[in-house]
């Protein structure tokens, strides 16, 4: 009865995390559209509240649960979630999804529209499973980062919710991922409001795009759970996949929307970072 009480905990912080996502959407019920220098800046943010995550809070409790000597399993689950993230880039780019669907989109503009953007407008079920089982392996590091984070429910030091002594970390994960999502939900909605769509019907594909994340955080809660011993490689895990992420995506993403900027939005970005991280120092006192 209190796995399952706990499970339901999990998938709830990550379902947080999810409808955090479209919330990047709602600014377009008020707003035509952003500019570059604001879509740097929220990358630029994103970027810093992972890393700082990532860094002050997951590899230092895998540090923190690492026998003695070299951190072998840190090191291992990191190398681990930059595979995945290789694995899920390298399916994603040879995925056709030409042949699923007749699309009803006017296609005359040079619009960059993200894949679940297009399914989404065309309305066709087939795209949108496909592309959810790629998601599923790319917002899965998100979801075991919540996961892992929850590994000490229960136990003295953390904080007292709804009857959940929830560790403080946890609350830290779900906060800072939940925060990076907006930017990513803003990213899929701005191709969606050029090709017209409702404006919730972006809301509903920004967070279609994170569903995996619950699944992801309740399987990692799981496996830390019943192997404790391997919550190192959990922690390493997460990290490695979320600062690569940052490094391979975010950044570049960054980079190319501010492409017009002076210097290439570089000031935006770096404000960007250094506001995420210092959002995230609390993770300095954990």
């Amino acid at each position: 009865m209190v796995l399952a009480e706990n499970l339901v905990l999990v998938f709830l912080a990550g379902l947080v995390t999810a409808l955090a996502t479209g919330i990047g959407a709602v600014p377009f019920f008020f707003v035509e559209e952003f500019g570059d220098r604001w879509n740097v800046v929220l990358w630029g943010v994103a970027s810093g509240i992972m890393v700082a995550a990532s860094l002050f809070g997951l590899v230092d409790e895998g540090l923190a649960n690492s026998a003695e000597g070299f951190p072998t399993l840190v090191v291992a689950g990191a190398l681990a979630g930059v595979a995945l993230v290789e694995i899920a880039d390298w399916v994603l780019d040879r995925v056709d999804f030409s042949n699923n669907s007749e699309s009803n989109v006017d296609d005359s503009d040079n619009v960059d529209r993200p894949l679940e953007a297009k399914a989404f407008a065309e309305g066709d079920l087939k795209t949108l499973t496909l592309i959810l089982g790629i998601l599923t392996v790319h917002s899965f590091p998100e979801g075991v980062a919540i996961g892992v984070s929850f590994a000490d429910l229960g136990l003295e030091g953390g904080v007292a919710v709804a009857g959940f002594t929830i560790p403080v970390l946890a609350v830290f994960m779900t906060i800072a991922i939940s925060i990076h999502n907006v930017p990513e939900g803003t990213a899929i909605a701005i191709p969606m409001r050029a090709m017209g769509m409702s404006n919730w019907r972006m809301v509903g594909a920004a967070v279609f795009s994170s569903l995996p994340q619950p699944i992801g955080a309740v399987i990692a809660f799981v496996f830390v759970t019943w192997a404790r011993e391997f919550l190192p490689f959990g922690f390493g895990f997460a990290a490695g996949a979320m600062i690569y992420l940052v490094l391979t995506e975010f950044i570049p993403e960054a980079i190319k929307t501010g492409d017009d900027l002076p210097y290439s939005g570089a000031v935006e970005l770096g404000l960007g970072v250094v506001s995420g991280v210092l959002l995230m120092a609390p993770l300095l006192y954990i």
